[in-house]
């Protein structure tokens, strides 16, 4: 079992850099811009494989250059790209970003080929499972799709990593067949409709996911660090002290750094950590896919990375 799965969403980032964020209405002078391949999904896959995981990556794109050129972009990355299906009837994904000189950003995706993908392309998993590790999962894609693959993962007794982004409400059957679910201070409280502000109202808003059938919720809380629920045990992860550049895609290092660890073995502490280092290494690097780390930068950084104080 050494293949990390990945179901999921591909685009084209379409990133523009400002000193700050415009307010509803205002039109700002931006700083630069460039287009870099993304994608939850793709983001996951390349993280995972450029770790040193042997990756396969399930989706559509479009049959438009852009499509080209993010199979491209994934297999430079060493990500296995035979089973992403070339959709020549629609215009792959994109995410137009900007970021802000504290590295906060804002998204709007149009899905193009991403919102295509159904039930018929979780077809291509089938083989795929009894070698898997873990299949990795995000809400980029149609949640029916997302939860066909969920069954095909538990139906196999593959590991399901679900990544609840862009938040919505989940299908009471879905939670179930999650092990590890890992959302961020905003999905979490979009989930639960608790208002997380802070570690203790994160534990409430974890215990319940636990109830609705989730085996694991992890709170991906930035700077603050990481809180973990897993059965009837919850621990913390400090953060690592790095300087922000550009934060969009440090969850998506976050769950393939997790989900490299859990194939490797590690002890689930030790791989929480492996996903908290993953994500803030690459919050140091602008773009999405050419910030995730390689497995020898990331080893440097697990030896020497600095954990915030408190």
């Amino acid at each position: 079992m050494n293949n990390i799965l990945v179901f999921g969403s591909i685009n084209l980032d379409l990133v523009t850099r400002t000193h700050r964020l415009p307010k509803p209405g205002e039109t700002l002078r931006g700083i630069s811009f460039f287009t870099a391949s993304g994608g939850k999904g793709a983001n996951q896959a390349v993280a995972a494989a450029k770790l040193g995981m042997t990756t396969f990556m399930i989706g559509r794109v479009g049959g438009d250059s852009f499509g080209q050129e993010l199979l491209e972009s994934l297999q430079q990355s060493g990500v296995k790209c035979d089973r992403i299906f070339i959709d020549k009837n629609t215009a792959s994904g994109i995410a137009t970003i900007a970021v802000e000189d504290t590295g906060e950003n804002t998204i709007v995706i149009v899905p193009g080929a991403n919102d295509r993908v159904n039930e018929s392309d979780c077809d291509r998993l089938t083989d795929l499972l009894p070698d898997a590790a873990a299949l990795l999962l995000q809400l980029e894609i149609p949640l029916s799709s997302v939860l066909a693959a969920a069954k095909k993962a538990q139906n196999a007794g593959i590991p399901v990593i679900l990544d609840p982004a862009p938040a919505r409400e989940l299908p009471p059957e879905l939670y179930s067949l999650i092990d590890i679910i890992t959302p961020n201070e905003t999905e979490l409280s979009i989930l639960t409709g608790i208002a997380v502000r802070d570690i203790e109202t994160a534990r409430e808003a974890l215990t319940e996911l636990q109830k609705r059938g989730v085996k694991t919720a992890i709170a991906k809380l930035g700077a603050k660090g990481v809180l973990c629920a897993r059965g009837e045990e919850q621990f913390f992860v400090p953060a690592f002290e790095v300087e922000a550049v550009d934060t969009v895609a440090a969850g998506d290092a976050f769950n393939g750094a997790l989900a490299v660890a859990i194939a490797q073995g590690l002890p689930f502490p030790e791989a929480v950590r492996w996903g908290a280092a993953a994500g803030a290494l690459t919050v140091t690097k602008p773009g999405a896919q050419s910030a995730l780390p390689s497995r020898l930068t990331f080893e440097e950084f697990l030896r020497e990375g600095k954990i915030k104080a408190g």
